[in-house]
């Protein structure tokens, strides 16, 4: 059963409600607009408020129910969180969209949410904090994760490995957002 979550994880992840979303109100996909990522940034950007929060409502729910499924079956945290990465690799290279997704930070917060609600909470107020400190969604987005980590490893250390592998993902994703930081080419809100 519990390979079967893993595969269920990884295909529902591949579900890109950006690119869903924004064909079927917009008539294109977001990934030939603006910054190329289908997530929400990038949808409210092109595609405006109504659909991004539909996107961000999506994509937690990709990361969240996996997680809530294996809870649901008696899997212990640590299985949990494996089901939850799988679900955000899933985002992240999607089978359904040759393998282009997104970054990973909501449908990360939604892995979180399932996993420990608390350590989503740090992860989303570190993500508004920075935000409106920098008007920088890619640094809010790799703020989310770090800081949430020591409190997740106190609270819930069975986790951590597969959501230090999820913190080095989202990294992974940010790389270019990270050059463009260091260069002063970064896109703001």
């Amino acid at each position: 059963m519990f390979w079967l979550l893993i595969v269920f994880a990884y295909l529902f992840g591949s579900v890109s409600f950006a690119i869903l979303l924004s064909q079927h109100y917009g008539g294109f996909d977001p990934r030939l607009k603006g910054s190329g990522n289908p997530g929400a940034t990038n949808v409210f950007r092109v595609s405006g408020k109504r659909i991004a929060i539909l996107t961000l409502l999506g994509d937690i729910s990709k990361g969240l129910l996996p997680v809530f499924l294996a809870y649901l079956s008696g899997y212990s945290t640590q299985a949990q969180a494996w089901v939850g990465l799988a679900a955000v690799v899933g985002h992240l290279y999607p089978i359904f969209f040759n393998f282009r997704g997104g970054k990973g930070i909501s449908t990360g917060a939604g892995m979180l949410l399932g996993l420990y609600p608390p350590a989503a909470l740090i992860a989303i107020l570190a993500w508004i904090l920075t935000f409106h400190l920098t008007r920088t969604s890619s640094l809010a987005s790799m703020s989310t994760l770090p800081l949430s980590l020591p409190f997740l490893a106190w609270r819930q250390p069975e986790a951590l490995v597969p959501v230090t592998l999820l913190s080095l993902l989202i990294v992974w994703r940010h790389r270019q957002n990270l050059k463009d930081l260091l260069h002063g080419a970064e896109r703001r809100f």
